[in-house]
């Protein structure tokens, strides 16, 4: 149970701020205007009816203050007129009466031969009752004395509820038609306003993705207050983010200065050591140099995450392959290239230069007369694909030199330098980089990164 709530808890904390203002909004229309609508038509209800009694017991009013009893006949009497003919017409719905319950009995006209059933009440009261041919009525009755009979009177007014039972339906279909209304236009009218006022987190995410896809460095601060200063913190930190990748560059330019001539000036000490000693001095230093420019090249990179402008990769590459031409004839190899649509990618030029150049130079390392470059996009993964018939490596060695943190030089002399630095630039730009062995007996490293830039 604890795991259940928890995943939901977790589902419902990924919900949109949108969703859940609308699902707020919802409740609470879903739960006020039902409520409201049953207060009122309650109220409506009762004090409609309570109209309708007050009618009748006014009518019964006239009729108590109309009847006298007439001694010479011995029967009741009613001469005082109502002014009311529903009260003449035969089962008109609209009846009263007076008895004793014995052999007093006076009603209207219009009960006809029917009698209104009595429970005898000393104080005015009212009640629902089934009259003459099934009809629905309501009753307003009481007992009075009337000199000089022993016995109480119990006068009854009674009227067709149908047009009271008429009014109040009509009402309430006004009422619940109204409130529908009002509820549709309240979340109409909500649903503007959260996405009115959400408007500006809309426009900072889009300046999320300038900033992501680099059309931007900064996001926009004309923004609501909260807002704002929530912007302006980020662009605090994205400054200071760029910042320290161009100090690092600048770090790593300056130790490549630093360490260029003392390596230098080892070399030169080197010639004067005895010959027996020489080799394996030129051995470290080899190492030593090639070191350097391992952790040089890593430190120049880009840092990961970050997101350049998009760079047209043909004119960046051109001047690199144009150098790696002329290297390739004077080897006698054979350089081809393939090359799809124009391609735009999200990379420092520094970054793109670095790895195909290292790819290519050690497919010209090894090749024995051709090397091939194919460059082309997968929807947004841009494809480099370098082959040469030189002599390639095994299966086994080819899992082993993709494994993280192993140096392709450690396992094949002369070839791990380059492709090493490869490797932390496809990592750097969340790539793939794999490597098979050729249709024409070589190398072949096909490397995949996500920074193809569309329009």
């Amino acid at each position: 149970m604890s795991q259940a709530k928890t995943a939901w808890r977790g589902r419902w904390a990924r919900r949109s701020i949108s969703l859940r203002l609308l699902l707020a909004v919802l409740v609470m229309v879903g739960l006020a205007l039902p409520i409201a609508g049953t207060l009122l038509s309650h109220h409506y209800h009762t004090s409609a009816t309570q109209a309708f009694d007050d009618r009748l017991g006014a009518t019964l009013n006239v009729i108590m203050a109309g009847v006298t009893y007439d001694r010479l006949a011995q029967q009741l009497v009613h001469d005082r007129a109502l002014g009311d003919p529903r009260f003449e017409n035969v089962y008109s719905g609209w009846y009263w009466q007076i008895t004793d319950g014995g052999q007093h009995t006076l009603a209207s006209r219009s009960l006809w031969d029917q009698r209104l059933p009595v429970v005898e009440n000393e104080n005015l009261s009212a009640r629902s009752l089934i009259g003459p041919r099934g009809q629905s009525l309501r009753v307003v009755e009481r007992d009075i004395y009337l000199a000089p009979l022993e016995e109480p009177l119990h006068i009854s007014v009674a009227a067709r509820d149908d047009v009271l039972a008429n009014d109040i339906r009509e009402f309430q279909h006004l009422l619940w038609g109204g409130l529908i209304g009002l509820g549709v236009l309240l979340l109409g009218v909500l649903a503007l306003q959260v996405r009115w006022g959400l408007a500006p987190l809309r426009r900072m995410h889009a300046n999320l993705h300038d900033v992501k896809q680099g059309r931007s460095e900064q996001l926009d601060t004309r923004l609501p207050e909260e807002l704002a200063t929530l912007a302006a913190s980020m662009n605090a930190v994205l400054a200071r983010d760029q910042r320290l990748i161009e100090r690092g560059r600048h770090t790593a330019g300056n130790l490549a200065h630093a360490l260029k001539t003392p390596l230098s000036v080892m070399r030169l000490q080197l010639r004067q050591l005895p010959e027996a000693n020489r080799a394996a001095w030129a051995v470290e230093l080899e190492r030593l140099d090639s070191a350097v420019r391992h952790h040089l090249a890593r430190a120049s990179a880009a840092g990961e995450g970050v997101r350049f402008a998009p760079v047209d990769l043909h004119p960046t590459l051109t001047p690199l392959l144009n150098g790696l031409s002329r290297l390739a004839q004077r080897r006698g190899i054979v350089l081809r290239q393939s090359w799809g649509q124009k391609i735009r990618v999200h990379m420092d030029e520094q970054d793109i230069q670095e790895l195909v150049g290292n790819l290519m130079d050690n497919a010209l390392r090894w090749a024995h007369s051709e090397v091939q470059l194919n460059v082309k996009v997968d929807g947004q993964r841009l494809i480099l694909t370098v082959s040469d018939n030189g002599p390639g490596m095994s299966e086994a060695e080819c899992q082993q030199a993709i494994q993280r943190g192993q140096r392709l030089d450690e396992h094949r002399s002369g070839s791990g330098l380059g492709l090493a630095i490869v490797t932390d630039l496809v990592a750097l730009y969340s790539g793939q980089m794999h490597l098979t062995r050729a249709s024409t007996g070589g190398l072949e490293v096909v490397v995949e990164l996500p920074v193809v830039a569309h329009g």
